[in-house]
């Protein structure tokens, strides 16, 4: 897949990219279950949150506390979550690409098992 959003240069992001990050956190946080991975617009274009997220993985920059708060929320919602300290952009988008990767595993898990139980054809697997 073609990556659109800017480079970073030596471990820092450019604001533009740091606010889109601040963006796709923010469509994270409103995501509703069941619902397919959410977008923001870069450019005229649109990408799912987890792109942005994987962009910014090598990001050094300071992460600002009102987007790491959001996280910390999602992380307490999570039983499975690690209490891990969130201090820069790469931390914040590793946790919330791992995030991103479970929440599309279950939903892809769960529209399988709901295809497997209504097939017309028992006989032929799906």
């Amino acid at each position: 897949m073609l990556n659109f959003l800017p480079d970073l240069h030596e471990g820092h992001a450019p604001i533009t990219l740091q606010q889109l990050f601040g963006d796709a956190l923010e469509a994270f946080d409103a995501w509703e279950e069941g619902r397919a991975e959410p977008t923001v617009i870069y450019e005229d274009r649109l990408l799912p949150i987890g792109t942005v997220f994987e962009s910014m993985r090598g990001c050094t920059d300071i992460l600002p506390r009102v987007m790491a708060d959001i996280l910390s929320d999602k992380l307490a919602a999570n039983p499975a979550a690690t209490d891990a300290e969130i201090l820069t952009f790469s931390d914040a988008a590793r946790i919330a690409g791992a995030l991103v990767e479970q929440r599309r595993l279950c939903g892809e898990a769960a529209i399988a098992a709901f295809l497997d139980h209504h097939r017309v054809d028992k006989r032929r697997p799906a």
